[in-house]
């Protein structure tokens, strides 16, 4: 056994610490957004004093602008992901990208955190700067990887937002016409 004396302490690096606050962070502000969770439940989950997550996010905007980046960032490297494997398998990318994403947004975090950024960007500006970056992104990822043109593009992302909406609200479990009708997306040519 080791004295107490000789042991040492592991302390974690701020980066571990920021990574800890994110991923706290995803998972308790999704389930009440960006301003109606308070910063302390997100370091109490993250098991850090609220002081300190405010010495490595200096406002709670920091911290959701982190949080929208954190899911811009995991969109754009599934879409890579599935362009890679698409390609290798002779597959369509743009169609492989529409159906990475609708496996995604089955993860609830994912979803509730985009629809409460794309509802912030309203009014917060850096929150909005975060979004239109990530679509900025994207954008570029999917014309380089498709080389879709505009219309194709403008077509993937508004079928991407009618998912996530039928998502958020239910309707791919719903047997009604209207849910049935939106939800028939899937069966078109759609590149979704």
């Amino acid at each position: 056994m080791t004295p107490p004396a000789a042991r040492t302490r592991t302390l974690s690096t701020a980066e571990e610490r920021r990574e800890a606050i994110v991923e706290a962070g995803m998972r308790v502000m999704a389930a009440r957004g960006f301003h109606g969770t308070p910063t302390m439940e997100v370091a109490k989950a993250a098991g850090i004093s609220q002081a300190y997550l405010f010495r490595l996010f200096p406002t709670k905007i920091d911290l959701a602008v982190a949080l929208v980046e954190r899911c811009n960032e995991r969109i754009h490297a599934t879409f890579v992901a599935a362009a890679a494997k698409a390609r290798a398998e002779g597959e369509d990318v743009l169609h492989a990208m529409g159906e990475s994403y609708a496996e995604l947004i089955q993860d609830r975090t994912m979803l509730l955190l985009q629809m409460h950024g794309h509802a912030a960007a309203v009014d917060e500006p850096a929150i909005r700067a975060a979004m239109q970056e990530g679509f900025r992104r994207l954008h570029a990822l999917i014309r380089a990887e498709t080389g879709a043109d505009d219309h194709e593009i403008s077509g993937f992302f508004a079928t991407g937002m009618l998912m996530n909406v039928l998502a958020a609200m239910g309707a791919f479990e719903l047997d009604e016409p209207w849910a049935t009708s939106l939800c028939a997306y899937k069966d078109d040519d759609d590149p979704a």
